[in-house]
């Protein structure tokens, strides 16, 4: 049983984390099924082999979270029969993650899992998976800095892997260590391309997808805006995405609408299309919400109402398509963008306090569930454009209190540096602004743009 590190997509956390194909599940089930004639020859044996039928039996009857939980359990009897095998721990930790609610801030199946994972860590510290799963244990901001010994060395113990170099930059983002992150998602998504060039397939990994969302993240957290220009110029000679999956979704979705909003580019950003890469967005609903979101941002930025409110319904049209769908988690991240976005049409209209209340609205539920393990943030926290909107009011208090408030779940986010910066220069506090200033200076030192935000930092520091 693998680990799954040159696995497509997520499917090494199968199964709970992302939610098979019908293909998948008709594989899976045939599997099993090839499994119980063959025998088993142990206990252990049979054990293992009706965990994994748990999953994928009745799918088309049971609800993909009812089959993910029945599987929780049977591994977790596998575990407590097993004592001594350390594979079962290891996969019995992996389904607790897979199955851990994000409304759950107390991290209990996380904790519970890492608990188990440090233990054979410890044992064993070459052991892909555990370094692997540990990092997806404590890939949430109260818990990341746990996880910094087990990326680090992560990709030493499979330096040809492209997940493997590629998921410590999940524990360098939560950190906000743009520079490590930019190494790590360079090198993941240069052994991705290899892979597929070495085995003749003109396709693009999804693997490789995954790694330039990340990669163009931290280059925009830097103002390395040329580096990231690059990346998303490949993106848009992407013809074919394997597999199709949801880390591929979110990245042909994510890169070019980060691209614009980051940069403040608002026009860039009404104007956005999806990337010309042929995809079956009907399966991702969400991923045509990123797009919908920027279109609806920067339409309201650039007073463009009738636009704004197109976009606005759009977004209500996927949220619904969503509910329908029986997808909460998704349903409700595309209801944050709805919100946020309609705050903006508000403030477009001169409606201060429906802004207000729309965008504090959107942080609030934003805040009560953590984003997908897939991504490596929102696309625009909209605590931090609630912090923005503050500012515009004049309200340079309030303002700094969400943008340092945002800067606890997402360190050393530049637009939020420059936000709290801000207010902290209006409301007075020289020492505060400028060492949020500093700050923003540094982590900017290999800016490749001169952002007007870096130019007014660089300014109030020459003071």
């Amino acid at each position: 049983m693998r680990h799954g590190l040159l696995g497509p997509g997520h499917e090494h956390l199968l199964p709970a984390l992302v939610p098979p194909s019908e293909a998948t599940l008709k594989k899976g089930a045939a599997t099993i099924e090839r499994a119980k004639v063959l025998g088993a020859t142990t206990a252990r044996e049979r054990a293992y082999i009706e965990a994994l039928e748990s999953f994928y039996k009745d799918s088309d009857k049971l609800d993909h979270r009812t089959r993910a939980l029945a599987y929780e359990r049977a591994m977790e009897r596998v575990y407590v029969n097993n004592p001594t095998d350390r594979e079962a721990a290891i996969f019995y930790a992996l389904a607790l993650n897979a199955t851990a609610l994000p409304t759950d801030k107390g991290y209990a199946n996380q904790l519970k899992a890492a608990a188990i994972l440090e233990k054979v860590f410890a044992e064993q510290p070459d052991h892909p998976g555990v370094a692997h799963y540990l990092i997806h244990s404590y890939d949430y901001p109260p818990l990341a800095q746990r996880a910094l010994r087990a990326a680090q060395h992560y990709a030493k113990i499979a330096p040809s892997a492209p997940h493997a170099l590629h998921m410590p930059a999940h524990i360098f983002t939560r950190l906000g260590l743009w520079q490590d992150s930019i190494g790590s998602n360079r090198a993941s998504a240069d052994s991705g391309k290899a892979y597929f060039a070495k085995n003749g397939w003109s396709a693009v990994w999804d693997q490789t997808l995954h790694a330039m969302d990340y990669l163009v993240y931290a280059y925009l957290q830097g103002a390395r805006d040329r580096e990231a220009r690059r990346v998303v110029d490949e993106l848009l000679t992407v013809r074919k995405a394997e597999p199709e999956s949801l880390p591929a979704a979110y990245a042909l979705a994510a890169i070019p609408a980060r691209f614009a909003l980051e940069r403040r580019q608002w026009a860039e950003a009404a104007s956005l299309t999806a990337p010309p890469t042929p995809f079956p967005w009907s399966r991702f609903p969400w991923g045509e919400a990123i797009t919908s979101f920027a279109r609806a941002m920067g339409a309201a930025r650039t007073a463009d109402i009738a636009s704004a409110r197109r976009e606005v319904d759009r977004l209500a049209s996927l949220r619904d398509a969503l509910v329908t769908a029986k997808n909460r988690y998704w349903a409700d991240q595309v209801e944050v963008q709805r919100r946020a976005a309609a705050g903006l049409l508000a403030r477009a209209q001169g409606q201060e306090q429906e802004a207000l209340s729309l965008l504090r609205s959107a942080a609030d539920l934003e805040s009560s569930m953590d984003k997908h393990p897939v991504t490596p943030a929102p696309v625009v926290p909209a605590r931090e454009l609630l912090g923005d909107l503050l500012l515009d009011l004049n309200q340079p208090g309030p303002a700094l209190h969400e943008f340092e408030t945002t800067l606890v779940a997402e360190p050393n986010r530049f637009r939020s540096l420059f936000g709290a910066a801000r207010a902290a220069e209006l409301l007075g506090d020289a020492g505060k602004a400028r060492a949020l200033y500093a700050k923003l200076v540094t982590l900017s030192e290999r800016a490749d743009t001169e952002r007007p935000e870096l130019t007014h930092a660089r300014g109030y520091l020459a003071k």
